[in-house]
C-alpha cells in the first residue's frame, strides 16, 4: 500500500477503472472483476458519474450504481477507497458551486455512502472561477462529505493557479491529478506536470495507463481484437507504437510476465505515480494486469522502454 501524497490514505498500486462497470461490463461481470481485485489485495477504485452515458440507453451513473450495490453487498466499504468525478455528467457539466454540490449528492446516492474518498474535478471549467469551485469542494470536506479532493485534465498553469487559489484563501487543496499518461503518451505529463505534482506533494493517477488497451499487447498488425476500444487502440499501430511493442515483448519474455503488467510497472517509476489506472472485464483481463504490483523495472530496462517511446 502506497499513500496519496500527504493524506492517510492507503491505497494499492494499481487503481482499478470502473468506466466499463455497464458499459463493456454488466453487473455480474462487474462484480466479478472487483471480487477479483479485492481478493487480490486492492482497494482502489475509480470511477465517474458520467460513465457510461455514451453507451445507448444510458443517462450516466450506471457504474457508480453497480460499485454502490457492490460493496453494500459486501458490505466493504470501509476497506475500499473510492474516487469519482463531478463535471461531465449530461445537463450537469462545470464546476459552479450548484453544480458540484448537486452532483455530489447525486453520486453519494448511487454509491450508497455518507463519504467519498477523493473527489475529483473530471476537468477544468474556464467559464467559472476557480475560487468557487473550490469553495465548493472545501464545503464537501468541511461537511465531512469528500475526504479530498483533486484534479483531472487540469493543464499545468491552472493545476499552479488552484493550487494558490487553495493557499492564499485557506481552501481545501488538490492532492492528486489525474492525467492522460502511457508509454505512447508521454509529452503531456512530462513537459510540467509532472515536476509540479512532485514539488507540490500530489500523487499522481495515470488514466488510459494501457492506452485504451493497445499497450496490453492485444492489438498487433492484422489481429482482429472484438472490443469497443478496438478501433481507438489500433491507431498506435504506428512505427513509435510497434517499436514500443517490441521493447515490451522483450522484457516480458526476460521476465515470464505479461505485457501489460510491463507497461504498467514502467509507469510506477515515473515521477509521482503512485498508482496507473485499468480497467478490465474479466477476472483473465484483470490477472494479466495484476503482476505489475510486485514488478520492480531495473534501470536498464526503464531505460529500453525510455528510448523505445521517445
Amino acid at each position: 500500500m502506497t499513500k496519496i501524497g500527504t493524506t492517510s490514505l492507503d491505497v494499492f498500486p494499481l487503481c482499478l477503472g470502473g468506466n466499463v462497470f455497464g458499459w463493456t461490463a454488466d453487473e455480474r461481470q462487474s462484480f466479478a472483476v472487483l471480487d477479483a481485485y479485492a481478493a487480490a489485495g486492492g482497494n482502489f477504485i475509480d470511477t465517474a458519474d458520467v460513465y457510461s452515458a455514451w453507451v445507448p440507453g444510458n443517462a450516466g451513473g450506471e457504474s457508480e450504481t453497480i460499485l454502490g450495490r457492490w460493496m453494500a453487498e459486501r458490505g466493504n466499504r470501509d476497506r475500499m477507497v473510492i474516487a469519482t468525478k463531478v463535471g461531465m455528467f449530461p445537463g450537469l457539466g462545470g464546476l459552479s458551486a450548484k453544480t458540484i454540490c448537486a452532483a455530489a449528492e447525486s453520486s453519494l446516492r448511487r454509491l450508497r455512502t455518507d463519504r467519498i474518498d477523493l473527489y475529483y474535478a473530471h476537468k477544468d471549467d474556464a467559464a467559472t472561477p476557480l475560487e468557487e469551485t473550490l469553495k465548493a469542494f472545501d464545503a464537501l470536506v468541511r461537511e465531512g462529505r469528500v475526504r479530498h479532493i483533486a484534479a483531472s485534465n487540469y493543464t499545468e498553469a491552472r493545476l499552479s493557479e488552484a493550487l494558490a487559489v487553495s493557499s492564499r484563501m485557506g481552501l481545501a487543496r488538490f492532492v492528486a491529478l489525474q492525467p492522460h499518461y502511457n508509454l505512447v503518451h508521454r509529452a503531456e505529463y512530462e513537459s510540467g506536470l509532472a515536476a509540479l505534482c512532485a514539488h507540490e506533494g500530489l500523487a499522481c493517477f495515470p488514466y488510459y495507463a494501457l492506452a485504451r488497451g493497445f499497450l496490453s499487447g492485444k492489438y498487433r498488425s492484422g489481429a482482429k481484437v472484438e472490443s469497443a476500444r478496438a478501433p481507438e487502440a489500433a491507431k498506435y499501430l504506428d512505427d513509435k507504437g510497434l517499436r514500443i511493442l517490441a521493447a515490451l515483448d522483450a522484457i516480458a519474455g526476460e521476465r515470464g510476465t505479461t505485457v501489460a503488467a510491463v507497461s504498467l510497472a514502467w509507469l510506477l517509476t515515473r515521477p509521482a505515480v503512485v498508482a496507473p489506472i485499468a480497467s478490465a472485464r474479466t477476472p483473465e483481463q484483470l490477472a494479466d494486469l495484476l503482476p505489475a504490483v510486485s514488478l520492480h523495472l531495473t534501470r536498464d530496462e526503464q531505460q529500453r522502454l525510455n528510448d523505445a517511446s521517445a
